[in-house]
């Protein structure tokens, strides 16, 4: 009975794991300022372009955590000063 619970784990284990594809993914290397989805800085429409989650979303989790201690505020002004600006193309 052990012996067969533990087979299971270890073929479990030797599954191949899939990469994520490009593109699909979380692309934080890459993390600027929306130049376009923008309503303040384009902070969330930055993180809305480098994830997979929209700007919309990022917003309403920027507002919520405000209630948190102000957190939210903090955050965002931290991240308005630190982002890089938005890459135009020319």
């Amino acid at each position: 009975m052990f012996g067969r619970k533990m087979e299971r784990e270890n073929d479990m284990d030797e599954t191949p794991r899939q990469e994520v594809r490009s593109g699909t993914g979380w692309n934080l290397r890459e993390l600027s300022k929306s130049a376009h989805d923008k309503k303040i800085a384009g902070v969330c429409g930055g993180f809305g372009e480098s994830t997979p989650l929209p700007s919309w979303l990022w917003r309403v989790v920027f507002l919520t955590s405000l209630f948190f201690g102000g957190i939210g505020l903090i955050a965002y002004v931290i991240l308005w000063i630190c982002m890089p600006s938005a890459k135009t193309k020319q």
